[in-house]
Parts: structure tokens; sequence; C-alpha cells
């Protein structure tokens, strides 16, 4: 069975990928497994953990990351292509490709901000760097 990683910020960006994850999930002779992973930045300040548990944290952690997934989740449930949603808290390329990595997926797929090369690299983007990072091939939906 393919395994296809879908990144997801939220962003229309992203939701163009999950469009068409949406579109290629019929291309395949066998069932794709499609995970949708949203990657949350950590609260590094140690002000903060002194306010509040860990427990907080974590639980403030999955409702943005939730919220992130909201609407290609429900685009995924309209289309009825079934998937698995994640959410991990660290630097998004890195997670994202070892999240690929640990699952055995075949490729990822994800939006970006369609500045082009030049503009990519100067701001460091997260699309960028898990091309530089990625195991396996990578498909950036504009």
């Amino acid at each position: 069975m393919p395994k296809l990683l879908v990144p997801v910020d939220g962003s229309e960006n992203s939701l163009r990928a999950v469009d068409f994850v949406i579109k290629k999930a019929g291309w395949y002779r066998e069932p794709v497994e499609i995970h949708l992973l949203n990657v949350q930045p950590p609260i590094v300040s140690g002000n903060v953990t002194m306010f509040i548990s860990q427990d907080q944290l974590n639980d403030y952690y999955q409702e943005e990351g939730l919220k992130a997934l909201a609407s290609a989740r429900a685009k995924l449930d309209a289309a009825r292509v079934p998937y698995k949603h994640h959410i991990l808290v660290g630097d998004p390329a890195e997670m994202i490709t070892r999240f690929a990595r640990e699952r055995g997926c075949d490729q990822i797929l994800m939006g970006t901000r369609g500045l082009g090369a030049i503009g990519s690299l100067l701001l460091g983007s997260v699309a960028t760097k898990v091309i530089h990072l990625a195991d396996v091939p990578v498909l950036l939906v504009k």
C-alpha cells in the first residue's frame, strides 16, 4: 500500500496539496495510506512553563494542531478519502522528514508559497528544508 505524507499548516497552499492528493488517490491500483501531519513549533520560553503544566502545554499543542488540520480533514472526509492525522511538536522540516522515514512513507506532498527557488532559499522555507532532508520524493504543489 503506497503511503503518502501531507504536511498541513492550515494555509491555502497546504490545502491545495490536499486537493491534489484527493485527485491522486484514484490513480493508484491499490488503496493509498494518507497521513496528514501538523507540526507545532515548540514554546521555548522557560517563563511559560513556570505558569502552565506540561499537560496544559500538550493540550495547547493538540488544540492548535487540530485547528490547523480541520479544513484538510473536512476536505478528505467530504471526498470519502480515508486518512490518519498526526500532530507533532518541533522543527517542521525535521519532524516532517523524520515522520516520513519512521513511517515508511513513499512520498511527501506539500504546498509551497510559490516564491521561486531564490526566494525560498532566502526565507529558509520549510519546503526547501524538506527537499534537502527527505529520503523520499517530495512533490511541491503550487
